[in-house]
């Protein structure tokens, strides 16, 4: 029996990783489950493509979606990190109550 080269779930994973870079950079548990299965699935298929079927250009495709996806969500949070170890949390929470009232 053939495994499938499927990239669906990879393309959803690296789809909603890019909606919840803005949480924080959350999206990077998403992100690195979808990089993580196309590599294998990648790699499988390189060293036996035989028991693969399905298309390997499409699978490439996710494979560069998912570290793309990654990337920008690890610059986020590492980002959101330097941010929250170099300001003060005060500063912060005055700047978000600030936010809250503008908008109310």
């Amino acid at each position: 029996m053939k495994k499938s080269l499927n990239t669906t779930v990879i393309y959803i994973l690296s789809i909603v990783s890019f909606l919840c870079c803005c949480f924080a950079g959350l999206g990077i548990l998403l992100a690195l489950p979808a990089f993580l299965m196309a590599n294998s699935k990648v790699k499988g298929y390189e060293q036996v493509p035989d028991d693969y079927e399905g298309d390997y250009n499409a699978m490439k495709t996710a494979k560069i979606v998912a570290l793309v996806a990654l990337i920008i969500n690890g610059l986020y949070l590492l980002y959101n990190i330097y941010y929250f170890a170099t300001t003060d949390w005060d500063v912060f929470m005055e700047q978000y109550r600030k936010a809250l009232e503008q908008y109310q």
